[in-house]
């Protein structure tokens, strides 16, 4: 049974939802119109619809879930729901964390100034070398998706099937070790995007920090835009870096189980889980004006006076 402050966390977790569905629709939206006509598609919006548009189908699975779960709790527990919910999941959620890890490395790559042989020939090629990252990381989310459907579907069946008494803690030990074995799975393989986001941030928070002190000593009076262009980098890095790091232990804590279903704690995360991609989507905005210009157009369009025509 559902408890009111469970029902209170999924209702606030629901609302942040639809804030992040609306935050990616409008960057899909912004970078789709971008690259309508063009020819070829720059890295970065690239980057951005492949994150936008994993996020956006994330967040409505997951709001669909929460509302499952508020008004038919059991239908969640069956086994197909069960299966599709886990899998689902697995892949969009991974997916999103590959595409967050790669737009951290594109942002290092075109804005840091670094000088060693490799970044130069990382900076000329990275044109080329997006589409590759992105089909890498739908094809290792795809692979990393399918270990859980399978634990999913052999928990559901071992529990459906008749069985005597003395084989019951034969099967809990292997679920177990399953269960185990699929939480290792799931660090190791979220272990190469998280080292691509903390790399990525390091170096341009170095960079920064270089470009900074050579500002300082060449002081002119004017503003650099090289350096507002580090600024706003660093911060979208920096708060997405803070994001995935919380994401991350949350995420943690719900595939480990340590929490059992709906409880407080796991309520707690889950409204913590809904808010991580919510907020990073909510700095892309902020710190990009191309995605600032179409809600501010739809609402000079919305807002504009209506005239009449007179005969």
């Amino acid at each position: 049974m559902m408890t009111s402050f469970a029902l209170l966390c999924l209702s606030i977790a629901i609302i942040e939802c639809m804030a992040g569905i609306l935050g990616n629709g409008i960057i899909l939206a912004a970078s789709s119109l971008s690259c309508i006509g063009s020819k070829t598609w720059p890295p970065y919006d690239m980057i951005v619809i492949s994150l936008s548009s994993s996020r956006l189908i994330l967040l409505s699975w997951v709001t669909l879930d929460f509302l499952m779960n508020i008004f038919y709790e059991p239908f969640i527990y069956t086994e197909n729901v069960n299966v599709a919910s886990t899998t689902i999941f697995t892949f969009l959620n991974y997916s999103s964390l590959w595409f967050g890890a790669w737009l951290s490395v594109f942002y290092c790559i075109k804005v840091a100034s670094f000088t060693q042989s490799f970044f130069i020939w990382l900076k000329l090629r990275i044109a080329r070398l997006v589409p590759w990252m992105l089909l890498t990381s739908w094809l290792c989310s795809f692979t990393i998706a399918i270990p859980f459907a399978w634990d999913v579907y052999s928990v559901h069946k071992n529990i459906t099937a008749p069985s005597s008494m003395t084989n019951s803690s034969t099967r809990t030990t292997t679920r177990n070790d399953r269960l185990t074995l699929l939480i290792y799975l799931w660090n190791a393989s979220t272990t190469l995007p998280l080292s691509l986001s903390v790399v990525s941030s390091v170096l341009l928070i170095q960079s920064l920090w270089i470009h900074t002190r050579r500002m300082q000593n060449n002081a002119s009076g004017f503003k650099d835009p090289s350096l507002e262009a580090h600024m706003k980098a660093i911060k979208s890095v920096c708060s997405f870096f803070i994001f995935y790091i919380i994401y991350f232990f949350c995420l943690l804590l719900l595939y480990s189980r340590v929490f059992s279903p709906l409880s407080d704690e796991e309520s707690m995360c889950i409204v913590i889980l809904a808010a991580c991609p919510t907020g990073h989507t909510l700095v892309l905005i902020w710190s990009n004006p191309k995605f600032q210009e179409l809600p501010a157009r739809i609402w000079h369009h919305t807002n504009c006076p209506v005239r009449t025509i007179s005969i």
